[in-house]
């Protein structure tokens, strides 16, 4: 029986299990890998390593000790939470059957990807996934944005703060009611494409240009210094569905304490509804679950 059981290896995952551990609770961190969305670095022929803030620092002295604490890490997939009593069953994919009295999620989301020819090629060198982390690398270069909904527009109208020109590829032709995407059909660095379908991208070392289908079915090539694909965030929650209220998006619903509606489950980072995609709040909120663990177990211990 553990006192904690944290669910992902990321920023969120490893910075609460640090401090679970230092709290001095029977802890253990599940998961397939450390240090999750970190492991991950974007690569600009123009960008020296000083420039990007990563907070890989403070994840990475977390990593290296849960790499130095082998009773602390189980390195495997969970499939799902279940509830017993007042204490959690986390199984995991090789068929593990673990029992804590309180569980973190930390799980993080995944990108929708386009998979079409060249993207994996080009993940991070060229094709990127996050304006709202790399946006301010691109001051005045020609930028691509690929997306139909709220997350694109965001990004291209952050882009068109700092890029000389962004180009935003819908494959929808639907106009949508909001401030953003008027602000961007009235910007002079920005042109909004709808209709158009990305079908490969190209480059050397990095991706240089993507080809598009057009709506009238002709092939285009679009070349720029950077091309982002911002399709949507998909939150790895599943394996607490129907355990945890979530949004209309699967992130799970937190208070300011990072506690779910269940007592005795947290969540923290990219799983839940807050700032996604920023290394640093997703170390403060693994802090702050951590300390919420603590105080919900500190009259059982």
């Amino acid at each position: 029986m553990y006192d904690l059981i944290i669910i992902g290896g990321g920023p969120a995952g490893l910075t609460a299990a640090v401090y679970a551990i230092r709290k001095r609770l029977n802890v253990l961190l599940v998961s397939k890998d450390l240090g999750g969305k970190t492991n991950y670095h974007l690569a600009l022929p123009w960008i020296d390593e000083y420039q990007v803030i990563r907070g890989l620092e403070v994840v990475n002295k977390f990593k290296r000790e849960l790499e130095y604490l082998e009773f602390a890490r189980h390195m495997e997939a969970v499939e799902c939470v279940e509830k017993k009593g007042d204490n959690f069953i986390v199984q995991t994919r090789g068929g593990a059957n673990l029992e804590a009295r309180s569980i973190i999620v930390a799980t993080g989301v995944k990108q929708k990807r386009l998979d079409i020819p060249g993207e994996r090629d080009f993940i991070m060198r060229g094709l990127c996934y996050s304006a709202l982390s790399y946006a301010p690398l691109f001051i005045d270069k020609k930028t691509i944005v690929v997306g139909d909904d709220d997350l694109a527009l965001r990004s291209a109208a952050e882009l068109s703060i700092v890029s000389n020109n962004v180009t935003l590829i819908r494959s929808v032709t639907d106009p949508l009611e909001s401030p953003l995407y008027k602000k961007l059909k009235a910007a002079d660095n920005v042109t909004v494409l709808e209709g158009y379908q990305v079908t490969e991208v190209k480059g050397d070392n990095y991706a240089r240009s993507i080809l598009v289908k057009t709506p009238e079915g002709t092939s285009e090539e679009f070349f720029a210094d950077a091309t982002f694909v911002e399709m949507g965030l998909v939150p790895n929650t599943k394996m607490v569905a129907g355990l945890v209220d979530m949004d209309e998006t699967g992130r799970i619903k937190v208070d300011c304490g990072a506690r779910t509606n269940v007592p005795g489950i947290f969540a923290a980072g990219d799983a839940t509804f807050g700032l996604a995609e920023q290394v640093l709040v997703a170390v403060g909120e693994g802090a702050k679950a951590a300390i919420s663990a603590y105080e919900y177990l500190l009259p059982k211990l």
